[in-house]
């Protein structure tokens, strides 16, 4: 399997409302840190997130967390 694309070194902390989110991991959305299918025709699926209570959420930029969707600080070691 490739690697995935480094859309930004540094997590994507945005306040959500409780709801379903699809977190793109191949790194190639244009809707960063959300799929927006451009994933399709590679190995990489979303991984999808339900959050039940709105708040802030540090969604992983980098793409290479072990704790995905959410940053780990990985990205500091890229």
């Amino acid at each position: 399997m490739k690697k995935p694309n480094i859309p930004q070194k540094a997590p994507y902390v945005i306040k959500v409302t409780a709801g379903t989110y699809a977190w793109c991991a191949c790194g190639q959305s244009k809707n960063q840190p959300y799929c927006d299918g451009s994933h399709k025709n590679t190995d990489f699926k979303p991984i999808i997130e339900t959050v039940t209570e709105e708040k802030t959420v540090a969604w992983c930029g980098c793409k290479h967390s072990a704790n995905a969707p959410f940053c780990d600080g990985t990205h500091n070691k890229l």
